[in-house]
């Protein structure tokens, strides 16, 4: 306001400037009018400095173009297809031998210990052998008993064409005197219808002719009766034999009865779980250890049902062992022919009103490549991470065009 008065005194003090010509006060209104332009300058550039500056829009364009990149990275990591498949739930298992008798006994002696490595036949546990070698006295006594019943039967069987051939002679000889007896009878009924003969000597000749008639019906029964008997002996040496083969049978269970009072090791692998001590009484089926076949073992990995596209038995594996953080090579031996929950004691009964889908796992089966030194440090239950190398092969495609299970061994 004040610079606004002086300004309007200036104004009218111009006329009387005008009347009077004077340089100097022309050089200072000059002045006065540059200093005025001056400060109006000023007042504009103070009235546009009031107003907010216009922001770049560069940032913003560059904000949206990361979040563009970052969701399509994001997107395409999840949709991809992945030549690899991995999983974290896979164990390490195998099928393992229970050692257990076969016969009841006392423990004698236990020369193992957990942890030792066995061999295929080495000598596990040893039960009291004293009842088994018994056992196979009695039965030697008596496969010999019956082999000797045998041998006297067989003998009668030799034996016996002879005594038939001694009846047939008896048949023959008695057949010779009945003829005899029937001659003379025959005479003395002739002389006994002449009155030659006396009445003794007609009954003498019908005596001897009833004889040689007995005589000869007892021959040819004996005859028959030996003939008989051959059958009879044969019998008898048939039973003879199944006796001896029963002893027989016998005796080799009583030696196999001593044989299992030695528990051997049936594969070649590392005791564990050893329960059994010297002393104890075990009955048959009762567990005194185990014989895990650690050359044997093989990867179990539960893979989801959807991770399966392009997976088939044959493909390459990588094992890794998180114990000792080192990787091994396998193999994909074959795809299970039913998940996890399909053996389950207690199968799911989807059935009913609510029902949620859950994604099922199925327990692949990848074999360890042979000739790994680091293979020797897999030991049953410790965890590993499989990826399978599936190259995307088209799993159902070759299916379709195949009459096997690809998916199998």
């Amino acid at each position: 306001m004040a610079e606004d008065l002086a300004e309007l005194e200036m104004r009218a003090a111009e006329p009387e400037r005008n009347e009077r010509p004077d340089p100097a006060p022309t050089r200072k209104n000059d002045d006065q009018s540059q200093r005025e332009d001056g400060r109006s300058k000023d007042r504009e550039v103070q009235d546009v400095d009031k107003f907010p500056k216009p922001l770049p829009r560069w940032p913003l364009v560059l904000a949206g173009l990361v979040v563009v990149i970052f969701a399509a990275a994001v997107l395409y990591i999840i949709f991809r297809p992945r030549p690899d498949v991995r999983t974290a739930d896979a164990y390490v298992t195998v099928h393992y031998a229970t050692i257990a008798p076969r016969i009841s006994g006392q423990v004698a002696t236990v020369p193992v210990d957990d942890n030792d490595v066995v061999k295929t036949g080495q000598v596990l546990a040893t039960l009291d052998p004293r009842d088994n070698q018994t056992a196979v006295a009695a039965a030697e006594a008596a496969v010999a008993r019956d082999r000797s019943r045998q041998d006297e039967i067989s003998a009668s069987v030799s034996r016996q064409p002879a005594i038939i051939a001694e009846q047939q002679a008896a048949v023959v000889s008695a057949r010779a005197r009945l003829a005899f007896a029937q001659a003379d009878a025959r005479r003395y009924d002739n002389l006994a219808a002449t009155g030659a003969g006396t009445t003794q000597e007609h009954q003498r000749a019908d005596s001897t002719l009833s004889q040689g008639h007995a005589s000869l019906d007892s021959a040819e029964a004996s005859l028959d009766a030996a003939r008989r008997q051959l059958d009879v002996l044969k019998a008898q040496r048939s039973a003879a034999e199944a006796a001896v083969r029963a002893d027989e049978a016998q005796l080799e269970q009583a030696r196999l009865n001593l044989s299992y009072t030695r528990i051997r090791a049936p594969v070649d692998g590392m005791v564990g779980e050893r329960s059994v001590q010297v002393g104890n009484y075990v009955g048959p089926g009762t567990t005194l250890m185990t014989v895990v076949p650690l050359d044997q073992v093989y990867i179990e990995a539960n893979y989801r049902e959807v991770a399966l596209l392009h997976v088939r038995s044959g493909q390459p594996v990588t094992i890794h062992l998180d114990a000792y953080d080192v990787d091994l090579k396998g193999t994909v031996d074959s795809v299970p022919p039913a998940s996890g929950a399909a053996f389950a004691p207690i199968a799911p009964n989807n059935a009913t009103g609510n029902f949620t889908k859950i994604v099922q796992r199925l327990p692949v089966k990848i074999v360890v490549t042979p000739g790994q030194p680091l293979a020797k440090l897999l030991r049953v239950g410790l965890s590993v991470e499989t990826t399978i190398h599936t190259g995307l092969e088209d799993v159902v495609d070759e299916q379709r065009r195949s009459s096997d299970r690809v998916t199998g061994r």
